[in-house]
């Protein structure tokens, strides 16, 4: 939400420092994204140098067909020569002048030059030189011109400052200048001034024939009627505002509803009533098949929950979201019939995400727009059309079904100060309320304004509206807690050590989304009303977004990039709920090797042996995949992310599951070890992790400590086989094995692994 300083001091009276505006919206009513100042600079006397100037003589450059030789009045008596490559003016005209000295807003400075032979002491501006607009076909011409040398910032606004917010979904009051005005009005303590707009004297009583045939998609729709409208271009003032608003200018009918929906949040839409059948307007549900071609020129498929706005034969807007054009205002427009309406918030979310079409005015719609709001958008419009079209307002009509009632919800000032942690006074409670437009009775059972009535629901609510306009006095240390209650589960205990754990080990963790564009599950539960197509699925496994986040830090050219996250997934679900387990994934440089050691660090922390087996995963290397008791790792497919990434994710279900309750304490060995290599020839197929296993249960607990060191792959074995060397550890915790003991424990493992693998004792030593 672009926010223009200028515009904002027309509601409430401000002469507090930028730096502390800026800092008190940001703490208190929405995060201040930037500042940016637009136009041309305000500094060192800079705007004394754009005036006024009337062209006394303008002709032909003596040396240049393309270039006007002009005699321009500025106000100090004698007229000033300027060369200009403009002919949309003549004498007699009043156009705006940039002095040399002059800072232009793109920040080149003025100088006086010689075009083609002649000197030229100044500069004829455009409205976009300006940044007032975009057209740049001609020169600016004043109507209604001031008198030559008038300082051009007392007629045009020149210089503006924008703050630009982040609001969130739950204030689209903010979506509003009028709206952030009255935040700041409540911040300062100062007056806001009424809701701007004031109706004209109507010129006439005419029918506005509306129905509504859905009052529960348009609960409200107030229809205006004007004729003998002068299309034409805005006033530089109108454009200006626009332009600072993030806006294009359009035309002055077209720019006074997006003026009023930036000023007061209520989308309008005005249609050309002569291209309108019958020229009546109908609101209903779209029929099935219907078509429209918006004012984007795209022609769209409507389905039947659509709500769209209608004459006598069809759809002439997709209600909320854009008109067509077949019923645009343009410059032959002669009769206009304005809409102020209010549209039901899911329909036109719906309908926005079905088509793949976001409009402001949708944006707006689909977070609640106060249905008490059209009435003061179409009095402004009124103002506005009449004001610059000189047009005639001849009718109205204002279809509504029941209004909601403002809410009323009871406050107990105690409870607030308690959970706060603040002692705020009643009268201060009330005071704070009061400002922001809550009306409290002497009870304080507090009536909630319609603007806020989606988001103020409970007392806990109207506790957040007193605490937030007081943060900077709440203490940073937490209150003294006095008594506890409960306690971590073991699940979240372990959670928590898994977490410090792999801090330890050198990752950082990552917090992604739940909601993904797609998954490798093609069972994955895909949600019926999706916010965006980048948010549809309910993920069921954590390595793509923590991908995502790996690619924007190498793209950031961050180096040593180590992620982790913990987080849940959905799984599809055997009944109607998803099954939502908790899973830790991380990905980090140095393959494969790197991120099992993770992993057996992690086991290791939590008193398991890890045991790993060949295995598979959608999104790692096939041969470098192994599976675990409760998840896997591996290493990333390059054509994933480029280099070599090692990538891990377990369930950690299942791997608590197998933590013990209670550690039994085992006595350290003080017998010397005896230390053998052995290697075995195997089949190919054959996995190590299986004759490590069938190795421990051979030997029994004597087998201290068995490492795989080498595999071997040549013609000394043979086609089709593999040598696997193996590092072991005889031990007893009762005596000192001798090398007889571990040449039977050696000949028990050769016959075990013989007997179930084929495997023959190549060498032991």
């Amino acid at each position: 939400m672009l926010v223009p300083l200028t515009w904002l001091r027309e509601y409430v009276d401000l002469d507090v420092p930028l730096e502390e505006l800026a800092a008190r919206i940001h703490t208190s009513v929405a995060e201040v994204e930037r500042i940016v100042r637009r136009g041309v600079p305000d500094d060192d006397g800079n705007l004394d140098l754009y005036r006024a100037g009337r062209v006394v003589e303008a002709g032909k450059h003596p040396n240049a067909d393309r270039l006007q030789l002009c005699q321009v009045d500025v106000g100090e008596g004698e007229p000033r020569q300027i060369v200009c490559g403009a002919w949309n003016f003549g004498a007699g005209a009043t156009v705006a002048v940039a002095l040399p000295g002059a800072v232009l807003p793109d920040g080149q400075k003025l100088e006086q030059a010689k075009l083609r032979g002649e000197v030229s002491k100044g500069m004829i501006l455009s409205e976009r030189e300006l940044e007032l607009g975009q057209d740049h076909t001609g020169i600016l011409v004043l109507e209604d011109g001031p008198e030559p040398g008038t300082p051009l910032a007392d007629v045009l606004p020149l210089s503006d400052t924008v703050l630009e917010l982040e609001t969130t979904p739950n204030r689209p009051d903010l979506l509003a200048v009028y709206g952030v005005a009255r935040e700041v009005a409540a911040l300062f303590d100062r007056p806001l001034e009424p809701w701007p707009g004031s109706d004209p004297e109507r010129a006439g009583n005419e029918q506005v024939p509306v129905k509504v045939e859905d009052p529960e998609g348009c609960p409200r729709y107030i229809g205006r009627l004007f004729r003998e409208v002068a299309v034409g271009p805005s006033p530089p003032w109108l454009r200006a505002r626009l332009v600072s608003a993030g806006m294009r200018p359009i035309s002055n009918v077209v720019d006074v509803t997006n003026y009023v929906m930036h000023a007061l949040g209520n989308p309008l839409h005005a249609f050309d009533r002569q291209k309108l059948a019958d020229g009546r307007i109908v609101v209903r549900r779209a029929r099935k098949g219907e078509t429209i071609r918006t004012l984007d020129g795209a022609d769209r498929t409507l389905d039947e929950p659509d709500l769209v706005i209608a004459d006598a034969e069809k759809p002439v807007a997709i209600a909320g979201i854009m008109g067509s054009e077949n019923s645009e205002v343009g410059e032959s427009t002669a009769e206009v019939l304005l809409e102020a309406a209010n549209f039901e918030p899911v329909a036109i979310l719906r309908t926005s995400e079905r088509l793949g079409l976001r409009t402001d005015g949708s944006n707006r719609w689909e977070k609640g727009v106060d249905p008490y709001l059209a009435e003061h958008a179409a009095r402004l419009a009124t103002e506005l059309i009449v004001e610059l079209t000189g047009a005639r307002w001849l009718g109205e009509i204002d279809v509504k079904a029941e209004l909601p009632k403002p809410p009323v919800i009871r406050l107990r000032p105690e409870r607030a100060s308690a959970l706060l942690g603040l002692e705020v006074s009643p009268d201060q409670q009330r005071e704070t309320l009061t400002r922001l437009g809550f009306e409290v009775s002497k009870r304080f059972d507090v009536t909630v304004p319609t603007w806020r009535a989606r988001d103020v629901t409970r007392e806990a609510d109207l506790i957040e509206e007193v605490g937030r306009f007081r943060l900077d006095e709440i203490s940073f240390t937490l209150p003294l807690r006095r008594e506890m209650f409960g306690r971590l589960t073991k699940e979240q205990r372990l959670r928590r050590l898994v977490e410090e754990t792999l801090v330890g080990a050198g990752l950082a963790e990552a917090y992604t989304s739940s909601l993904v564009p797609n998954d490798p599950e093609p069972n994955a539960i895909r949600l019926p009303e999706p916010l965006s197509a980048d948010q549809a699925v309910l993920r069921t496994t954590l390595l793509p977004s923590l991908a995502t986040a790996v690619e924007r830090n190498v793209d950031a050219a961050n180096d040593e990039i180590a992620l982790f996250e913990i987080a849940r997934v959905y799984l599809p679900p055997a009944d109607p709920r998803p099954a939502e387990r908790w899973r830790v994934a991380g990905i980090l440089e140095g393959g494969y090797g790197r991120a099992k050691g993770v992993v057996e660090t992690l086991h290791a922390t939590l008193k398991l042996e890890p045991r790993f087996e060949r295995g598979e995963h959608a999104f790692l290397h096939p041969g470098k995949t192994a599976r675990t008791e409760a998840g896997f790792v591996g290493e990333l497919h390059p054509a994933r992310l480029g280099g070599s990434w090692g990538a891990f994710e377990l369930d950690l279900g299942d791997l608590f599951g197998r933590v013990p309750d209670r550690l039994a304490y085992e006595d350290v060995i003080t017998y010397p070890a005896v230390r053998q290599d052995l290697a075995f020839v195997v089949p190919e197929e054959v996995e190590a992790g299986e004759l490590i296993n069938a190795a421990r249960a051979a030997a029994g607990p004597e087998l201290r400590q068995v490492e795989i060191f080498d595999v071997y792959r040549g013609e000394q074995v043979g086609e089709g086989k593999k040598s696997i060397a193996f590092s072991v550890a005889f031990q007893s915790p009762e005596r000192t094995l001798s090398d007889a003991d571990a040449a039977a424990l050696r000949q028990k493992i050769a016959n075990t692994l013989a007997e179930r693998f084929g495997a023959v004792l190549r060498s032991g030593t």
